[in-house]
């Protein structure tokens, strides 16, 4: 591995969290130990990313990561979380990521704060990031709820399905949730995932539809726990209309609705 910078060092102190509870979430749960290039690139992305963030001068943004190839379904990212800036204790910033996380494959999941170093030491499939920055009200309110762990996890629900139902309650994935936390922390009065589902519909949020046959379906449900589509309207269901939230759809809303800006993309070159 050539030479890391300080920068680089720094992150992966930053991200400190690489303990056993934690070294599955997000993963298939496989044994095997991470490519040497891998992690260079990763922390790479980190640095670039850390960079950039500190030169935006916000203090929150929807942070998003290219962790599978979706592609096929016309989406370029994967995953996001929510990323802010907080003191330190010696003079200085660091950057925190605050998202959900299923448990290796299972319906299992989980909220974590992670370091940027971590965020993109996760097998990503294409090394490129991109963020939101939402507008000041909307990065004070949701400064306040990142840094309140009660408030952190309060619209978090564990059964998890990758593809959960957009305006569903059985299950809820990753972007979901940071989707219906955003809603809580916009309005003080939402204190259920009803709630917040409500509020989204009604600030114009729109979900992405994946067109997925039933062999497609039947064969996610199974070969994986993490996978399930009976939370989905029967109708739209069996006409293979598969509603659900993705990074995309979220960086779309953002800015149709004004709560946020266009995406700014960091990338390495091939």
């Amino acid at each position: 591995m050539r030479y890391l910078s300080k920068i680089v060092i720094a992150i992966i102190m930053a991200a400190g969290l690489l303990a056993a509870a934690t070294a599955h979430a997000g993963t298939s749960c496989e044994e095997r130990k991470p490519a040497t290039q891998a992690i260079e690139r990763g922390l790479t992305l980190a640095e670039r990313t850390l960079s950039a963030l500190d030169a935006s001068g916000q203090k929150v943004v929807i942070l998003a990561r290219a962790g599978q190839d979706l592609t096929k379904y016309g989406l370029r990212y994967s995953h996001l979380g929510f990323a802010y800036r907080q003191p330190d204790g010696k003079g200085g910033n660091v950057w925190r990521v605050l998202h959900k996380l299923n448990l290796c494959g299972t319906d299992i999941s989980a909220i974590y704060r992670q370091g940027l170093g971590e965020f993109f030491l996760d097998d990503l499939w294409r090394y490129e990031a991109a963020y939101s920055a939402p507008t000041q009200e909307v990065q004070d309110r949701l400064l306040a709820v990142l840094l309140d762990d009660k408030q952190a996890i309060r619209m978090n629900h564990k059964p998890y399905s990758v593809v959960s139902y957009v305006w569903g309650k059985k299950y809820q994935q990753s972007n979901q949730w940071a989707t219906e936390t955003l809603a809580a922390a916009m309005a003080p009065t939402v204190d259920s995932r009803d709630q917040a589902q409500a509020w989204l519909q009604f600030q114009g949020y729109q979900p992405t539809t994946l067109n997925l046959g039933p062999l497609t379906r039947l064969g996610g449900r199974i070969t994986a726990a993490n996978i399930a589509f009976d939370d989905h309207p029967f109708e739209k269901r069996f006409s293979d209309r598969i509603e659900t939230v993705t990074v995309d759809s979220v960086f779309s809303w953002l800015q149709r609705s004004g709560l946020g800006g266009a995406p700014v993309f960091i990338s390495l070159k091939k």
